[in-house]
C-alpha cells in the first residue's frame, strides 16, 4: 500500500531550513510520499540530499525528489504573469509542486508538461523469524 502525506506550505513556512529538511525526511523515512505545496529553496534541496546520505542504511534507502513549477509560457497574457510574479515575490517559494520519495518505494518520478508518473515499487515487509528455543 502507498501513502501519499499532503503538507501544506504553511505548515512549513515557519521552520527553520533545518527544520523543513527534518519534517519532510521525518515523512520519507516512514515509507510514505510528500506531496508538498510549493518548493524548497536550492540549497535546502541541496542539504535535504546531503542529510539523507548520512542516514542511508538497511531500512532507508534514500530518496528520489522532483520538483514540478508551474507552466508559464510567453503566450500567457502579459498581466498573469505580472500577477504570478508579484505573488511569488510576497509569498515566496509557494508555487509549483514537490513531490519526495522513500526509494525503496518509488521506483522513478516521471514528469512532463501534460502529466506526472510516479512510479512505485512494492514494499515487502520484513517478517521476524523466531527461533526455537531448546
Amino acid at each position: 500500500m502507498v501513502t501519499l502525506q499532503v503538507v501544506p506550505y504553511n505548515e512549513i513556512a515557519d521552520l527553520t531550513s533545518v527544520g523543513r529538511i527534518r519534517k519532510l525526511l521525518n515523512i520519507a523515512k516512514e515509507n510514505k510520499i510528500v506531496l508538498l505545496q510549493g518548493r524548497l529553496k536550492k540549497e535546502e534541496e541541496a542539504e535535504l540530499i546531503k542529510a539523507t546520505m548520512e542516514e542511508i542504511n538497511k531500512e532507508f534507502k534514500g530518496i528520489e525528489l522532483s520538483v514540478i513549477y508551474p507552466n508559464i509560457s510567453k503566450d500567457t497574457p502579459w498581466f498573469s504573469r505580472f500577477k504570478e510574479g508579484l505573488i511569488n515575490s510576497l509569498l515566496g517559494d509557494r508555487t509549483g509542486l514537490t513531490i519526495i520519495g522513500p526509494a525503496n518505494v518509488v521506483k522513478s518520478i516521471k514528469k512532463d508538461p501534460k502529466k506526472i508518473e510516479l512510479l512505485t515499487k512494492e514494499v515487502k515487509k520484513r517478517r521476524k523469524i523466531k527461533k526455537k528455543r531448546k
